[in-house]
C-alpha cells in the first residue's frame, strides 16, 4: 500500500473519532479524505480486510473493554509456562537479545548498522539492522528520515551507520510480507536498555496479536506492581515499533491512550490486528453508523 493511501486511512480514522457522536455516514467519511464512497470503500477494505463499518466496531470503547476482560491472566499464563523471550507475531517468531552491560557502556561501538526507509500498511518507517539482528524500527510519524535517523544514532552513539535500503529491504519483506507465509519465520531483535526496560519489552512480546494488556498488567507480571508509571515510560521508549508491540498496551479504562508514533496509528494498528485475530465485535454493531 502506498504511503498516501495510509495517510487517507489515518485521516479517516481521525474524522471518525472526532465525529463519533454524530455517527457520520460513508459518504461523509469518504468526502473528508477526498474520495468517492465507492473508491473509499475499496481502499479501506483493501487495507483492513473488512468494511469501514466493521473496522469502526473494533475502534469502540466497548470492544476495548471486551479485550481487557478476555486478557485476564494472559500474561501470567505465559510466564507460568516458562516461555522464553520470544513471541509469535502473525507468521514470525520474534526473539529478543539484549546487549551485555559491557556493550551497553560502549554505546554500540563495533556495530555496523544498515538503515533504509520502507513502506508498510501503516506508512513509511525507518528500519535498522546489524549482523546480530534488527535493532530499530521507527515509523516516520510527523518527522523526516533524517530526524528518525538522529534518534537512532542517539540510541547507538558509537556505532557506524550506512544507508543501505537494498540490505534492509530483505528484512522489511519479512516484517510486512506481500503474501502470508505457510511456515513461521524467525526474526531476531537486538536492543539496548536498562534491566527494567528489558523486562517490560519482554513482557510486551507476550501479548498476542488481537489482544491487549494494561500498564498495571505489565507492572504486575514483571514483579513491580507499584511501578506503573515507570512501565509507561519504558513502553514509550520501545525502540522497535510493531515487532515489540507497545501499541497493545492500553489504559485500564479501555481508552487507547497515547503512542510514540501517533495515537491514530495506534488505533489503526489495534483495529487492524483485531480484525484478523480478536473476537468478533458484531454485538457492538448496533451503535455503529448505518451508512457504512
Amino acid at each position: 500500500m502506498a504511503t498516501s493511501d495510509y495517510a487517507r486511512i489515518e485521516q479517516a480514522i481521525l474524522f471518525l473519532e472526532q465525529h463519533a457522536r454524530e455517527q457520520p455516514r460513508l459518504e461523509e467519511v469518504a468526502a473528508s479524505v477526498g474520495l468517492s464512497p465507492y473508491h473509499f470503500q475499496r481502499l479501506f477494505t483493501r487495507w483492513a480486510g473488512i468494511s469501514p463499518k466493521r473496522f469502526l466496531q473494533f475502534q469502540t470503547l466497548e470492544f476495548a473493554k471486551q479485550l481487557l476482560a478476555e486478557r485476564r491472566s494472559l500474561l501470567e499464563v505465559t510466564y507460568e509456562t516458562g516461555l522464553s523471550s520470544s513471541s509469535r507475531l502473525h507468521d514470525l517468531f520474534i526473539s529478543l537479545e539484549a546487549v551485555t552491560p559491557g556493550e551497553f557502556k560502549l554505546g554500540g561501538s563495533g556495530l555496523d548498522i544498515h538503515h533504509g526507509v520502507h513502506d508498510s500498511p501503516f506508512g513509511e518507517y525507518l528500519l535498522a539492522v546489524c549482523e546480530r539482528g534488527l535493532c530499530g524500527l521507527h515509523f516516520l510519524a510527523g518527522e523526516s528520515e533524517d530526524e528518525a535517523l538522529r534518534r537512532l544514532q542517539e540510541q547507538w552513539p558509537n556505532a557506524s551507520f550506512t544507508e543501505s535500503p537494498e540490505v534492509t529491504a530483505a528484512w522489511a519483506g519479512r516484517i510486512f510480507p506481500s503474501r502470508r507465509r505457510r511456515t513461521p519465520q524467525p526474526l531476531g531483535l537486538l536492543v539496548k536498555g536498562s534491566n527494567f526496560q528489558l523486562k517490560v519489552w519482554d513482557a510486551l512480546l507476550r501479548i498476542p496479536p488481537g489482544s491487549v494488556a494494561t500498564y498495571q498488567d505489565i507492572a504486575t507480571v514483571i514483579g513491580a506492581p507499584g511501578a506503573v508509571r515507570a512501565v509507561g515510560t519504558a513502553v514509550g521508549e520501545n525502540p522497535v515499533a510493531f515487532l515489540i508491540p507497545c501499541h497493545r498496551v492500553i489504559r485500564k479504562t479501555g481508552a487507547f491512550g497515547g503512542y510514540r508514533w501517533g495515537a491514530p496509528r495506534k488505533r489503526a494498528l489495534l483495529a487492524w490486528e483485531a480484525a484478523r485475530f480478536a473476537s468478533s465485535p458484531e454485538e457492538f454493531g448496533r451503535n455503529m453508523p448505518s451508512g457504512m
